[in-house]
């Protein structure tokens, strides 16, 4: 029941401590705040990392060859392993009621590439079609290759956003174009975008096919790319990525003499597995800031609970006097819990008022290595608060039944 005179009450004892019950506000609500802002920038870590796997698929599995490191059956460690097409092809076959997408690679690292007057040197790849999936690559004008290219030995080519820009005039369409390769015409039939931006916009991909034709690469390859059908949890999928790779290192190293137990000749990266180190880790980081931003509101809850017992000792006579003249312990509890709950609520909902609104400001426009636009749930936030607000009424509920256990003639003793 709402009672003018205890607000008064309230106000009263406020206005007679200023200082002490803005210290009292300050602990709770900076509490909040750093919980809040901790919280947001542990969301913003997330997006961040999420972010770095937007660049490819994000159960890719990528595989290359180095130098073997160890003598088996009569040949030298040092030796180069060259992948071949016949590689792919039988991961390929074997594999593909568990493959998603799949693409084998043909690369020149550094391919001079001309067109009309503008000239620049530029990652060539000799693609499969599906690599666009792999890659999460989007066509912002044309399209990407097609088995049909592939079949065909086509000379085409997609061009990264970035090359478009440095070797086509803004208005200059370059679809149906001629750019040379190694002084080799190909017609441009799509430009792609990357979410990695620019380091990723910067190679023209053409069929593998073609690329190994017109570049006398045989039919060697440089790389492996491979998606895998998805499971229904994260961890049946990992583990089937993970048993895959064992399979094709296996494979790999039979076909191409490599002992069992080198570690050097095949190389391979699972997006997955650095996905579950990453995350794993974000969720030690948001366990940490939760820990300390807690420990902060307990430090606030533990500073109202001080400044309540320091009033109830201030008060004694006067609570003493209120038992005497027939005031209920309940009236006394009420007393003393109404001004915890005040001060608690009013500096909880400050911070988060202050720490959402500032997330709100400046969370989309921070530019950080792996932090990207912190920000917080703000049922989260607010669940806090209330959480919060009760735990400040648990503060003040023991000076309040320590006032209404007084005694009334002990009261009007004290000085």
């Amino acid at each position: 029941m709402f009672s003018l005179e205890r607000w008064q009450e309230i106000f009263e004892t406020i206005r007679k401590n200023k200082l002490r019950t803005f210290l009292t506000g300050l602990s709770v609500a900076s509490g909040i705040f750093i919980l809040v802002i901790l919280l947001g920038f542990g969301e913003g870590l997330a997006n961040g990392i999420a972010k770095e796997f937007e660049e490819d698929a994000s159960n890719r599995i990528w595989v290359w060859t180095q130098v073997t490191s160890k003598e088996y059956k009569g040949l030298n460690p040092g030796r180069f392993i060259q992948m071949e097409n016949e590689n792919y092809e039988y991961l390929a076959k074997k594999y593909e009621d568990d493959i998603e997408f799949k693409s084998s690679v043909f690369r020149i690292w550094q391919g001079a590439v001309n067109y009309k007057n503008e000239a620049g040197n530029y990652r060539i790849e000799g693609v499969h079609p599906d690599y666009q999936f792999i890659e999460n690559a989007g066509m912002k004008e044309g399209r990407y290759l097609n088995y049909k290219d592939h079949e065909n030995l086509e000379k085409v080519v997609v061009l990264g956003n970035k090359v478009k820009k440095e070797l086509f005039k803004k208005d200059d369409d370059p679809i149906n174009k001629t750019i040379q390769i190694n002084g080799i015409n190909f017609k441009v039939i799509g430009i792609y975008t990357d979410p990695g931006g620019d380091r990723e916009e910067t190679r023209i991909f053409l069929p593998q096919s073609t690329a190994q034709r017109v570049f006398n690469g045989s039919n060697k390859v440089r790389n492996l790319s491979f998606t895998l059908k998805p499971k229904e949890t994260f961890d049946e999928t990992l583990a089937a990525s993970e048993q895959f790779i064992a399979e094709m290192q296996q494979y790999l190293k039979q076909a191409h003499t490599v002992a069992p137990d080198d570690t050097s000749a095949i190389g391979t990266f699972n997006t997955l597995e650095e996905a579950k180190r990453y995350f794993s880790l974000i969720g030690n980081i948001k366990f940490f800031f939760w820990f300390v931003g807690i420990c902060t509101i307990i430090a606030g809850v533990v500073g109202v609970s001080n400044i309540m017992l320091i009033i109830v000792k201030e008060r004694t006579r006067e609570i003493g006097i209120r038992k005497a003249i027939g005031a209920q312990p309940r009236a006394i509890i009420g007393m003393i819990l109404h001004e915890a709950i005040f001060v608690t609520a009013i500096a909880g909902f400050g911070g988060l008022i202050f720490s959402m609104g500032l997330l709100e400001i400046l969370g989309p426009n921070i530019e950080i290595d792996y932090i990207v636009n912190p920000s917080v749930n703000f049922n989260v936030a607010l669940t806090t608060v209330i959480v919060l607000i009760v735990a400040g009424a648990l503060a003040g509920f023991f000076p309040a039944w320590r006032a209404a256990k007084i005694k009334p003639i002990e009261a009007l003793r004290e000085e």
